[in-house]
Formats: C-alpha cells, structure tokens, sequence
C-alpha cells in the first residue's frame, strides 16, 4: 500500500464488525514463570507502580538510553516487572494505575527472577476497549490493589531451590561458601539477636534502586547511583541477626523483604516509628526474638584487608513447613536404622 498525493485519509467513526482486530493470547503472569526465556506471550495487567524516567548512557555505544520500569499485577495474584524504552518509557504515565495490554512482550530473566520488555514488533495499548480490561479493572478497584501480589521478577539466586537441608555445624564442618558463586543452604533456625543499630535506612525511591540516599538538607535527598535529587524517599531494611539450632549458630544478613517477615513491620513502618520515637527499637527487634523460621542462606567466603571471612545472606524467610521437615527427619532416621543394620 502506497500512499500518494491524491490520497485520502478519513476516520471510520461506523462500527463495522466485519474490520478484524487484534486477537490476543493473554498469558497469566503467574504462568510466565515456567515460560522459557526469550519467549513472547501477550499480557494484561494493572499499572501498580511506576519507577521515574530513567536517564544514562549505554556502555557499548555512548548512546542515551531512557528507560522506564512498571511492575503489572493481574488476578492470580502475582507481579512481574516490564521494562519500557524510547518513546514507551517516556510517554507512559501510570496515574490511576492504568490498564496495560502488551502484544508479544519479550520475556527475560535476571538475577532468577522473570521480567518482560516490548520488542520493535510490540504492541503496548492502555486502557483499550476490551472485555477483559474491564474484567481485571473490577477486580483491582474491589480487592486487588489490597492484596499482596507474588514478585516473579523478584531476584533469587539460581541455586536456591535446590538447596540442602543443613544444620549449621554442617555448615561449617563442610566449608560451605568456597565456590565462586557461593553455597546455598537451608536451615530451621532461631532467631536468636537482632543489631538494633543501623537496621533501617533512607532509601532511593525509584523502584529499583535501593542505594541509600544523601540528605541534602534542604528537603531534597540525593541518590548517587542514579545521579538524581528527590524530595522523598523510601525506607528499607538491612538487618544483621545471629540465628542458631541445636547444632550452633551464624550471623546472617537480611534485606528488607525479608526482614520484614521477621520483625513483623514494614520498613516504612520500621522507619515512621523510629522518626517518632527512636527508644522503640529495642521493642521492636526485641519482639522477633526467639521466633523460629525456615531460613534459605546463601555462603560465601569473601575477603576483607587480605582476611578471609565468611559471609551469609539470608534470600528467604519461610514459615515452617511441619509436614514436610516430619518427611525429612523421617528419611534421616530411616539412614541411620539402616546405617545400624548394616
């Protein structure tokens, strides 16, 4: 089809139903966590959160990049991050929490976790005249916005859904934390002493970044990672605490989500508290103690002024499963029982 200077270009404003429209395949964001990377899926979801306009040069070519990052939740109850680029990233506005309907969106993965991106051959519409868009709309303004949704694009290290049942002397006894990429354990562990100094701080507030800000004291807060100025910020966790079973017990480092499983607080509660009344955070760490969880750690050895140490990250907090510790300790006891007949 060539267009020419006689040509004639007028609005359809009659419902014609004989045009066809688009056919979408929309995919539950739930199930993009068993797509394969690299895949395309069509996907609707609801705007939750917008990060600001990002601005930076790309390292390969000089080029400035502007990016933009909108995690999108649907009915099952789960989130997934989509990276908007160009001209997306800098039109997209998420007032109201709009409805996003993407044609062939890209999946990607990074740091274990499941994301999504437009590709030139992407479609993006919001807030289109479809019935589904109506359908998850309901759904959002009556319960959704208020419900906590799963994050599949949340970073989890590769190795940790196969890690072995440990008790920390095997920890130790087995070095754990030699590899490069580090060992992966899971533990039943008590929460024995949580630091109380320095466990909240002031955070970037773009979605992605959590890089601690400076106070400019002028009511602007600066983020050196993003080489930007905010006038708000958000609080997050980093939470030192010594844990320990029958066998002994290891300090393990704790980010916010997860720490905030433990403490029983937000971080943003954490930090509004604490604003008002500083003495209350011997309560607060003081109220997880002696908690028992299932803790998913991550060791490694790291070197600190030529001193080799060894550096745990605890990535999950769990409630524990009895049913399936039971079928654990059964299998053990039954090793030994045939360990003796031997």
């Amino acid at each position: 089809m060539t267009v020419t200077h006689d040509t004639v270009i007028k609005e359809c404003l009659d419902a014609d139903s004989s045009i066809p429209t688009v056919q979408y395949n929309f995919v539950p964001i739930d199930k993009i966590a068993d797509k394969e990377v690299n895949s395309v899926v069509d996907v609707i979801g609801i705007a939750k959160s917008v990060s600001e306009l990002q601005t930076f040069q790309a390292r390969s070519t000089g080029r400035e990049l502007k990016k933009k990052e909108v995690v999108l939740v649907d009915q099952s109850q789960t989130a997934i991050t989509l990276t908007l680029w160009g001209q997306d990233a800098e039109n997209f506005d998420g007032t109201n929490n709009p409805v996003v309907v993407i044609k062939s969106a890209k999946i990607g993965e990074f740091g274990g976790g499941k994301n999504l991106s437009t590709l030139v051959s992407s479609t993006l519409k919001i807030n289109p005249e479809l019935k589904e868009c109506y359908r998850i709309r309901g759904w959002y303004d009556s319960e959704g916005e208020h419900l906590d949704a799963k994050n599949i694009s949340a970073r989890i290290g590769s190795s940790n859904m196969s890690a072995n049942w440990m008790t920390f002397k095997e920890v130790k006894d087995q070095k754990l934390g030699s590899s490069e990429k580090g060992d992966y354990y899971k533990a039943i562990a008590t929460v024995l002493l949580v630091k109380a100094d320095n466990i909240v701080y002031r955070a970037c507030p773009t979605a992605e970044c959590n890089k601690k800000v400076v106070d400019m004291e002028n009511s602007m807060y600066r983020c050196e990672k993003c080489n930007r100025e905010f006038p708000n910020f958000k609080y997050r966790l980093l939470a030192s605490m010594n844990v320990g079973d029958h066998t002994g017990n290891q300090w393990v480092s704790m980010f916010s989500s997860e720490a905030e499983k433990i403490l029983g607080m937000t971080a943003e509660e954490v930090g509004q508290t604490l604003e008002h009344n500083k003495e209350e955070i011997a309560n607060i760490v003081d109220r997880a103690h002696f908690k028992v969880f299932t803790l998913t750690c991550r060791a490694k050895i790291e070197t600190y002024n030529d001193e080799a140490r060894l550096k745990t990250v605890c990535i999950r907090v769990d409630p524990i499963n009895y049913e399936e510790y039971s079928a654990l300790l059964t299998e053990k006891i039954q090793q030994l029982t045939g360990e003796t007949h031997d």
